[in-house]
């Protein structure tokens, strides 16, 4: 670390002058970079939509409340829709992300290609947005809820197979070791050396990815993967802001049920 002598006494500095140089000259470089952007979006920005946006937003809210009360009893079979895309969504993506998991990961792979293989899973899942997986499965499978069930566990398996396989190279090795000296197979050692050691942290990220999914099944339903997004964007289309706001209460509801759920197991497990 470089040093300044002043007065006989050495004061230790973070940087030396050619250090402090590039810092400065990347911090300039950044905020030419920022101002270059913003530039650009003010140049393609309709400005007296924003002017405008203040009384449309006051506009769309007064037509909005109160709510359509008498629309919510036709809301439930599509909220019930909503809750099976991302419950069945969620139970597929775990399902499949799990032996990925262990195939990814370095300290249970069968050979370097098979955990590159994996990765390429679990990366090319992650890559593409649920809402893009839902976009091409309604063009081959047609509107639904299987469109959505399978858009949300295509979705879910990078999410959930990135961690899972984290957690599977970050136990302690011991167990495993002991284990596997008193000459137990593949199986009982994955089952009696890792499993245990994994577990709450695959309940955990399970429950997790549940929470998100409750989230991620009402926009998929907005191009006609199933649920309760149908519903939000045929009053979205018609206009009848009331009824958008009894949609958006019942998600609300939903959502914040079920991150009660995922916080109480997560807290109950890990």
């Amino acid at each position: 670390m470089p040093t300044v002598e002043k007065a006989g006494v050495k004061i230790w500095q973070k940087r030396d002058r050619s250090q402090t140089l590039l810092s400065w000259l990347g911090w300039l470089a950044g905020t030419a970079v920022v101002l270059y952007c913003a530039q650009i979006i003010a140049a393609n920005t309709n400005w007296s939509f924003v002017a405008d946006a203040p009384e449309q937003a006051s506009n769309m809210i007064s037509r909005g409340v109160p709510s359509n009360w008498a629309y919510l009893n036709t809301l439930w079979q599509a909220l019930w829709d909503t809750l099976n895309i991302a419950t069945l969504g969620t139970l597929l993506g775990v399902v499949i992300a799990l032996p990925t998991a262990f195939l990814a990961a370095r300290n249970t792979t069968p050979h370097p290609i098979v955990r590159y293989l994996a990765l390429l899973v679990i990366v090319g899942s992650r890559s593409v947005n649920a809402l893009i997986w839902a976009l091409l499965l309604v063009v081959v499978l047609g509107p639904g809820v299987l469109a959505g069930i399978l858009a949300i566990g295509l979705r879910s398996i990078g999410f959930t197979g990135k961690l899972f396989y984290e957690a599977i190279e970050e136990i302690d090795p011991q167990p495993v070791e002991a284990i596997a000296a008193t000459g137990a197979s593949a199986a009982q050692i994955l089952s009696y050396g890792f499993w245990p050691q994994v577990m709450p942290s695959i309940f955990g990220v399970s429950f997790y990815r549940w929470d998100i999914n409750i989230r991620e099944s009402t926009v998929v339903g907005l191009v006609g993967a199933g649920g309760i997004g149908i519903q939000l964007q045929a009053s979205i289309n018609i206009l009848r802001w009331s009824q958008v706001s009894s949609i958006l209460l019942v998600v609300f509801l939903a959502v914040f049920v079920s991150e009660w759920i995922s916080a109480t197991v997560r807290r109950l497990l890990i």
